[in-house]
């Protein structure tokens, strides 16, 4: 079997539409920065764009079978699909942002420092604590982090799967982490 390195991107896709797991993670390996840094330098956000670039991925997951290699190259396909998932992300945070003015509601973001807090709470060593401090947290902003933080879902995915708007997905996912923060400190 040729080493991921010695196979071309559309041979790569063409396994990948057979199942093959491995041929699916060498591509994904070989382009997830070069995704990432499309959307890094367009979303204005490093959360949205690392959002937009899972959502690119899941793409092509889903319509590997469709890459035709006499249309075109495959990381050009890469690329339509990537450019596909701005415009959209664009759409939606228009219509977003004007059901926000109306209502008069203030985008909710999560920064860095909230980001890194997850992270150093899902690598602590008792894994015990952070579920028993997860399981205090009310049934909706529980759902909400774990869907977003450990599934790395995006919030309009998860906002779908809970028949809610995105707004209330980020607010939960806000709210549990403040909570957690504060309790992770309390028990210190």
């Amino acid at each position: 079997m040729p080493r991921p390195t010695d196979t071309t991107d559309e041979q790569l896709l063409a396994r990948s539409a057979t199942g093959d797991e491995r041929a699916f993670e060498a591509f994904y390996r070989r382009y997830q920065g070069a995704v990432l840094g499309y959307f890094l330098r367009r979303a204005g956000s490093r959360e949205l764009a690392f959002d937009l670039a899972a959502e690119t991925f899941a793409a092509v997951a889903a319509s590997i079978d469709r890459f035709d290699a006499a249309r075109g190259s495959a990381v050009g396909w890469l690329f339509g699909i990537a450019s596909n998932v701005l415009l959209k992300s664009l759409r939606a945070g228009r219509v977003d942002a004007e059901v926000r003015r109306r209502l008069g509601y203030q985008a909710v973001s999560l920064d860095d420092h909230d980001l890194e807090r997850v992270e150093e709470l899902a690598s602590l060593s008792d894994e015990s604590r952070l579920v028993a401090l997860l399981e205090r947290l009310p049934v909706g902003q529980r759902d909400a982090i774990l869907a977003r933080v450990v599934e790395e879902r995006s919030y309009g995915e998860i906002a779908a799967s809970l028949q809610c708007s995105e707004a209330v997905v980020r607010q939960r996912v806000k709210r549990g982490l403040g909570a957690l923060r504060a309790r992770m400190e309390a028990s210190r």
